[in-house]
């Protein structure tokens, strides 16, 4: 379920309540852009699929002219999924791209937990995912949270470490400033892609559920 959101926010099991998880105490940096026109479209995971188009049953992302970030779950047996907006903003930085969705801009069916065993919590934090765009097709790479957890450790990050057998929660503390060399100054993203998104570059392939309306009252 939600297997593009889950891997945009760089999460191993949101759906059941983030067991391994980095957050970050504020945005990325001073010069946010609200849209990267390069992601407008209908995108779906390219190993998601067994044939070519994909059959219907794919979880999509579609972005639209204002770059509102609407998934949408496969129909299935109980009919189709409800359409999730997640309003993500898109920075440019020291070469590369990145995504930053605030955890309280979030509105899933299913209970996304604040920051674990931080006191006092802030209003709201931060996912960060790197993404390269390479024609029709865009890969996320999400947040290695264990070398992440390391630099904490070690001092070269401020921010907390909560592990345990099946749980590490990292909490990267700091202003916009400190974020932004965070990931100027640390490799904290995985090396290889945790999902390629191609789009469907024909609009006659597209699944019936990709036409769905937005959620409606819901704006970036």
């Amino acid at each position: 379920m939600r297997t593009i959101l889950c891997t945009m926010l760089g999460l191993v099991c949101l759906v059941l309540g983030g067991c391994v998880e980095t957050r970050f105490e504020s945005p990325l940096g001073d010069h946010r852009e609200t849209c990267d026109a390069r992601w407008q479209g209908v995108w779906h995971d390219a190993d998601a699929r067994d044939t070519a188009p994909p059959t219907p049953a794919v979880a999509i992302l579609r972005v639209d002219a204002n770059c509102g970030f609407t998934m949408l779950d496969p129909p299935s047996e109980k009919g189709a999924g409800t359409p999730l907006l997640v309003p993500v903003e898109t920075v440019h930085a020291n070469g590369n791209d990145y995504l930053v969705i605030a955890d309280r801009a979030i509105k899933t069916p299913f209970a996304l937990k604040p920051p674990h065993a931080i006191e006092p919590l802030p209003q709201q934090s931060f996912f960060f995912a790197r993404y390269r765009v390479r024609g029709n097709r865009i890969d996320l790479y999400p947040v290695d949270s264990e070398r992440v957890a390391k630099l904490v450790i070690d001092g070269k990050l401020d921010g907390t470490v909560d592990q345990s057998a099946h749980e590490l929660h990292v909490f990267v503390r700091g202003d916009r400033a400190r974020m932004l060399a965070a990931v100027r100054n640390n490799a904290i993203f995985k090396t290889s892609p945790g999902l390629r998104l191609v789009r469907f570059a024909d609009a006659a392939a597209l699944p019936q559920h990709a036409l769905q309306p937005s959620p409606a009252g819901q704006k970036k």
